[in-house]
């Protein structure tokens, strides 16, 4: 089958799944790089399943091409932890990508802190116009949604038609819950960002995000006290995955 998003119909992306089902997440990736090669890539944010994804892949595809979206806003700890991971994978491509306005322009352009009044335009100017540019470029992209994230990523596939960006959206820890991820750092001896460790379970960047009290929903140190939860990267149809 040549997987593309222009030509696959919603009965090939059921097929598609049906066919993964009980594979695992590393199947799953072996399949992806199998279908297409060079033509996929990493949309990586160096969050917890972040850094199981890229020991995963590391373990596929030597050379696999990771695109980290750098807003100029993320915390110290999240360019640090980018710094460890190049020299523990030193033969994986890891990319950042910016938008063409720097903070400043985009400033002197929309006004000081945008991202306290207008959080979407924030984010599409910084994160989804860089990432619809990189995309662009590759027939398929992975990603680190698991269902129990949130209600809005509950129905997410391993294979998903990605409207948004025109593109096949490949999901490989679907089934893993928080636990599993963390044992699987902890075992392979991952590095992962600090702030996990003072109640960050989500990170975003440094002004829009927020430490989370115990028992709170893991996201909503995301854009506190917005109604906003997603930066716009993930577009979810009832149904259908994404």
């Amino acid at each position: 089958m040549n997987l593309q998003y222009k030509t696959l119909l919603k009965q090939d992306y059921e097929q598609l799944n049906s066919k993964l089902e009980r594979n695992d997440a590393l199947d799953v990736l072996k399949w992806a790089y199998s279908e297409f090669g060079d033509s996929l890539v990493y949309s990586c944010s160096f969050g917890a399943e972040g850094m199981v994804l890229i020991d995963l892949i590391s373990k596929v595809k030597k050379n696999a091409t990771i695109v980290f979206l750098d807003t100029d806003f993320h915390f110290k700890e999240t360019y640090e932890l980018i710094d460890k991971v190049k020299k523990r994978y030193p033969t994986l491509n890891i990319e950042l990508a910016k938008t063409e306005l720097t903070p400043k322009e985009q400033a002197d352009l929309h006004g000081d802190r945008l991202w306290e009044r207008e959080p979407d335009m924030c984010c599409n100017i910084r994160k989804m116009v860089p990432l619809e540019r990189e995309l662009s470029r590759y027939d398929a992209w992975i990603s680190g949604l698991r269902r129990e994230q949130s209600p809005t990523r509950a129905n997410t596939q391993y294979v998903n038609q990605d409207h948004r960006f025109k593109s096949i959206k490949i999901c490989p820890l679907i089934h893993w819950t928080e636990e599993e991820v963390w044992m699987y750092i902890n075992l392979h001896k991952l590095d992962y960002n600090e702030l996990h460790d003072k109640n960050f379970p989500s990170i975003g960047c440094e002004y829009c995000t927020k430490p989370v009290a115990k028992g709170e929903d893991p996201r909503s140190g995301r854009w506190a006290n917005k109604e906003k939860t997603e930066c716009g990267l993930h577009v979810f149809n009832q149904g259908s995955g994404i």
